[in-house]
């Protein structure tokens, strides 16, 4: 069988398959024979339908697609064989259907086009000299003290306060209904879901709704008050975003905490340690080694984006599909494990949008994948076998709940460790300049905000442009 190979975008190799006369007429035959053992005609037993009826009932053009169909899919699975083609999948015939059926004569050759998926190629610049800003996370020794605030607050003791008004940071015990914000004169309409008794409210901004908090600041203890409040635009519930709601508090009862102090048997009651030099020390390392952390991460994105820039991926769409059904259900795993139902949101009808969605965090995920992989490659990074072992013991732990593939884990980790290698060998070579946290986000919010304005001046003055044309025209 003649097969013609031709490199096509997305990873994918064009297949001219010519099927011999031979093999055109003796797939037809047997089709022929298939069918005039298995079809049901009326008034022939089964299997003794004549071959003149069985054409002329069900007819040339059904025949010679049924004969079509076969000899397709056996020819292209042949020519992957006979030419060793690395398959993934995605087979597609790219000749009209029709059109062959039209042409298709049993005993003379066909020539069809088709195509499959190949592994993708990475083509690699410069990777050897990458330069990129990162940014760098400092530690800062009052996060310690913020901290072990934040630890003062939740031991705090809760006293009844009698004799003043609400003021910040006071616990409020309120009963509280919600209604829209209407005209006067008009019947007003509860929110549902929007009420509660005895709730215990920490007069803090950011503890509720903007304005709540505030409305209940001078209030005293019986007191009952209406307080207008508008719901962000981007709030959760759609029927309350961007609306204005009244919300009629009633003041049950107030309370103010009584923080403890800072020492040994405060360092006792919150650790395992036992005094409060200790504890401040252990917090100190924590976020010493968070903040080196998080300047770690933003240097390997920093360079694993420049790698993805410099390098050239084109990815089969049967690859992105396995990865984008990857993303699905590491995002069904992290759900449920925050308690929630998945079957409520991966729905019949919620899939298409998802996958949609998952697609562009896919691409991204497998060009730095590939990129990552051809870098140890080419470098020759190898992992060792202890260090193999030692990681796939851990994650067999982590799933010690589900049946675990020795061979797809084995496989699985052997790329982990060589991208983590791949990862290092860049860092080593990389110019890498720091820069302060922040400072990256801002520097990229400025180019879109200049790159926006930019296109609406363009867009502004081409009607001018246009309308100067079109007066000189006139002119003339």
């Amino acid at each position: 069988m003649k097969v013609t190979q031709e490199k096509l975008p997305a990873s994918q190799i064009g297949l001219e398959i010519e099927i011999p006369a031979e093999k055109s007429k003796q797939t037809y035959e047997k089709v022929l024979r298939n069918l005039a053992r298995s079809v049901n005609l009326p008034g022939f037993r089964k299997g003794k339908v004549p071959r003149k009826v069985l054409l002329q009932r069900l007819g040339p053009q059904r025949i010679k697609a049924t004969v079509l169909e076969e000899l397709i899919q056996e020819s292209l699975q042949q020519a992957v064989e006979q030419e060793s083609l690395a398959v993934l999948g995605n087979y597609q015939l790219r000749s009209n259907f029709e059109e062959l059926i039209e042409k298709y004569e049993p005993g003379e050759t066909l020539t069809f086009l088709a195509s499959v998926d190949v592994p993708p190629e990475v083509n690699l610049g410069d990777y050897s000299n990458l330069s990129v800003k990162a940014e760098e996370t400092v530690y800062e020794p009052k996060e310690v003290d913020e901290f072990l605030e934040s630890k003062r607050v939740e031991q705090a003791t809760l006293i009844p306060v009698e004799g003043r008004p609400a003021q910040p940071g006071d616990v409020a015990i309120v009963d509280y209904q919600g209604r829209y914000a209407t005209a006067e004169g008009e019947e007003a309409e509860e929110l549902s879901g929007a009420e509660a008794k005895d709730f215990q409210l920490e007069l803090e901004p950011e503890r509720f709704i903007e304005g709540l908090t505030q409305g209940i600041e001078g209030m005293n203890p019986g007191e009952t008050k209406e307080i207008p409040v508008t719901f962000p635009e981007d709030y959760p519930r759609e029927d309350l975003a961007g609306k204005e709601v009244i919300f009629t508090v009633t003041l049950k009862e107030l309370k103010e905490k009584e923080l403890p102090e800072l020492d040994d048997d405060f360092a006792a009651e919150v650790s395992e340690f036992e005094t409060m030099a200790e504890l401040r020390e252990s917090i100190e390392t924590q976020f010493q080694e968070k903040a080196e952390r998080e300047t770690k991460n933003s240097i390997e994105s920093a360079i694993v984006d420049a790698l993805v820039e410099v390098a050239e991926v084109e990815l089969p769409e049967t690859t992105i599909e396995r990865e984008v059904e990857t993303v699905l259900t590491q995002t069904a795993m992290q759900m449920q494990q925050y308690g929630m139902d998945v079957r409520q949101l991966f729905t019949k009808e919620n899939m298409p949008a998802m996958r949609e969605r998952s697609r562009p965090d896919a691409i991204a995920r497998l060009k730095q994948s590939l990129a990552l992989l051809e870098v140890a490659k080419r470098e020759s990074l190898e992992v060792a076998p202890e260090d193999l072992q030692t990681r796939m013991e851990e994650v067999k732990e982590q799933l010690s709940d589900r049946e675990v593939d020795e061979d797809k884990l084995r496989d699985f980790v052997t790329d982990d460790l060589r991208k983590e290698k791949a990862l290092d060998w860049l860092r080593e070579k990389a110019n890498v300049e720091l820069v302060p946290k922040g400072s990256l986000a801002a520097e990229t919010a400025a180019k879109a905000a200049e790159a926006e304005q930019t296109e609406q001046t363009e867009t502004s003055s081409a009607p001018e442009a246009i309308e100067v044309e079109a007066t000189e025209v006139s002119s003339d």
